[in-house]
């Protein structure tokens, strides 16, 4: 049995889904193989300026200046997420994942890798499956699986992003996004 991964893809959740984490979120998927998956939710900022946390690093990081909440796995720890321009060879302090997705290492110092970055945002924690978990979670129909495109991760409108998504779908997918936050008001 061969197995579609979704690395660099988008997960979006439906509009079944519950919970703070993961109601209406969107996740781009960072790693995906046999034996699991781990993505970073990109639509939920938190209060926390990053300075609060990471000194240096908020004049760095892509409006609005906040931490977001990657994830309910490892949340004491910080992804920075980022963009490089071009197909230049990945900067000092930066491990390119795929296109111009990449993620630096928070221990280099800013002034080292600020030039290099068309984008950054920093994750608190992020989302994780085992093994078969994800592809189950989407047979089940939890998510979406749709293209991510470049601006995604880094939308100065992060709590509009989930509709966003789904508005640009090509298909009857275009339509979940106006589904009411809470139907029963309907």
């Amino acid at each position: 049995m061969s197995s579609t991964f979704h690395t660099g893809r988008l997960l979006v959740a439906t509009p079944a889904v519950e919970g703070d984490v993961f109601h209406r979120s969107v996740i781009l998927v960072l790693q995906h193989e046999e034996s699991g998956a781990q993505g970073i939710v990109l639509n939920k900022s938190l209060t926390a300026q990053v300075d609060s946390v990471l000194p240096g690093w908020q004049r760095i990081v892509t409006t609005p200046p906040v931490l977001f909440q990657g994830g309910p796995v490892s949340t004491s720890s910080a992804l920075g997420l980022v963009t490089v321009p071009g197909d230049e060879p990945e900067p000092l302090g930066v491990q390119r994942l795929f296109g111009s997705i990449g993620l630096v290492d928070l221990d280099v110092p800013t002034p080292v890798v600020a030039a290099e970055l068309g984008g950054m945002r920093i994750f608190a924690g992020y989302a994780g499956w085992t093994g078969g978990q994800l592809e189950a979670e989407i047979r089940r129909g939890d998510w979406y699986v749709v293209d991510a495109e470049v601006g995604d991760p880094f939308t100065r409108e992060p709590h509009g992003l989930w509709r966003a998504v789904l508005r640009r779908q090509r298909d009857n997918l275009a339509l979940v996004a106006n589904f009411p936050d809470d139907p029963s008001m309907n």
